[in-house]
């Protein structure tokens, strides 16, 4: 991938990218997977939270975009330019799994939406499910060595075509709303409402990532502004459709029976309300707008692949670029990891929200990182480059990021994370072959500690899943 003009991406595909990595499988599952956990009031205070949170945190790619210009692909390059080589590998690693794992996760859902009509899809991992989604990884695969030009076109398509049928959803239930069912939904769901907002942040953290997708593409920007517009746009338009179609199914239907239906729930809350022709127009729907998901984390997960290989912190064969200048070590990675977890869902009671729970877990780190790194930067600037007005305000910014950050590791709970420690600690294995690539000690002595609470963390969940397997 060069950077040639021709390769230079405008404000509107920028924000198409950050609107075509946002709305993917999260916005389709919205329903159910809000019902299951909260009633409407809880909703609404989950969402003004998960909104404020990552407006900050949007917030703070803009500012680096701006502050720190020097910094590309800035997903990895803000951790280890804050905390050292292996923090970066950290943050890179983990937000290349979260996007596997999205992507896993996208061919699960388009399965069981086509389980709605054809028997043997099943919920989305069946054998005959796991073939046809393979095929489909290969698909995409080979559009994504024909280069990033090609590619991010056809994303910007695919958002505007997805987008529409999402319109057409609001606004069917915003006619048919009855105030009547809403207000009943409020009265069941009134009592417990801190432990069903937390119930919620992992699902809002999924249907959020790709807010850095233009932060993630800043080195192919004609101009570096247009990453921050384009990451506070994106994010803007993406937390109105998110909102509405959480609520609006709350004036419809009770909460039991819209935590009951099947996945995509979008489509089944279209069939109560207008039919089976709304559930076929929104699976149709889903699969465009999974699909344009996929290929756009696709080039995500290879560009972080790449970029962090090019600063030394993943082995040096995934900064290879073919004669068309593309990172085809770092495709060719991507879509092998997503074959392989691919494959695994075929043991997985319940695919969909083991992949979700895993991604947004997987997300975490490097959000944490984002966050804390800005209230480095901020601090480092002399004193001419911001007003003291301007400086309190970005740092009011960082400190709320960085304390919704924490708040959604809370919120993740130690299993998960434990869990997560069991894809970090192996990965670290990567950054180690590229330290002794270059001829480097592997770690430093706090990072020496890092790992070992890593390792120590992997080591406490394979234990604790080979006795839950013995049980």
């Amino acid at each position: 991938m060069n950077s040639t003009d021709n390769q230079k991406l405008s404000l509107p595909v920028l924000t198409a990218m950050v609107v075509g990595s946002m709305v993917g499988a999260g916005i389709y599952s919205l329903p159910r997977n809000f019902a299951l956990e909260a009633g409407p009031t809880a909703a609404v205070i989950a969402w003004c939270i998960a909104g404020g949170g990552m407006y900050m945190l949007a917030r703070i790619f803009q500012l680096l975009a701006e502050i720190r210009p020097d910094l590309d692909s800035g997903i990895f390059a803000y951790a280890r330019d804050g905390f050292g080589g292996y923090a970066g590998f950290l943050s890179a690693f983990g937000y290349w799994m979260a996007g596997c794992f999205g992507n896993v996760s996208y061919w699960v859902l388009i399965k069981s939406t086509l389980g709605a009509y054809i028997p043997a899809f099943g919920n989305g991992n069946t054998p005959i499910a796991i073939a046809i989604s393979s095929v489909g990884i290969w698909a995409f695969h080979w559009m994504l060595l024909r280069g990033i030009q090609q590619a991010t076109l056809i994303n910007a398509i695919l958002t505007v075509v997805k987008i529409l049928p999402i319109f057409v959803f609001i606004g069917i239930l915003s006619v048919y709303a009855s105030a009547e069912t809403f207000t009943a939904n409020l009265a069941q769901s009134a009592g417990g409402l801190a432990p069903q907002v937390k119930g919620t942040m992992l699902t809002t953290v999924f249907v959020f990532l790709g807010i850095e997708g233009a932060s993630v593409y800043s080195r192919y920007a004609r101009k570096r502004s247009d990453v921050g517009a384009a990451t506070v746009l994106g994010f803007a338009f993406v937390l109105l459709l998110l909102v509405l179609v959480t609520l609006l199914p709350y004036a419809h239907l009770m909460r039991p029976d819209i935590a009951a239906m099947r996945q995509p729930s979008m489509a089944s809350v279209l069939r109560a309300v207008v039919g089976a022709p709304g559930a076929a127009f929104i699976g149709g729907a889903l699969i465009v707008s999974v699909l344009g998901a996929y290929l756009a984390w696709s080039l995500i997960c290879a560009e972080v692949l790449y970029a962090s290989a090019k600063a030394d912190a993943m082995p040096a064969v995934f900064a290879r670029r073919n004669a068309r200048q593309l990172p085809t070590a770092a495709i060719w990675l991507t879509s092998g990891v997503v074959q392989a977890f691919v494959v695994s869902t075929y043991w997985s009671t319940d695919a969909f929200s083991l992949m979700l729970r895993l991604t947004s877990a997987m997300a975490l780190i490097p959000y944490f990182f984002v966050a804390t790194f800005g209230l480095k930067a901020i601090r480092a600037l002399p004193p001419s480059a911001l007003t003291s007005r301007r400086r309190m305000q970005c740092y009011a910014t960082a400190i709320v990021a960085t304390i919704y950050t924490l708040f959604l590791l809370y919120a993740c709970g130690v299993e998960l994370l434990v869990m997560s420690a069991m894809l970090y600690g192996p990965g670290s294995l990567l950054y180690m072959w590229a330290q002794h690539e270059r001829g480097k000690a592997f770690f430093s002595a706090p990072e020496w500690c890092a790992f070992l609470v890593v390792l120590g963390a992997a080591l406490v969940a394979i234990f604790e899943l080979s006795t839950a397997a013995w049980r």
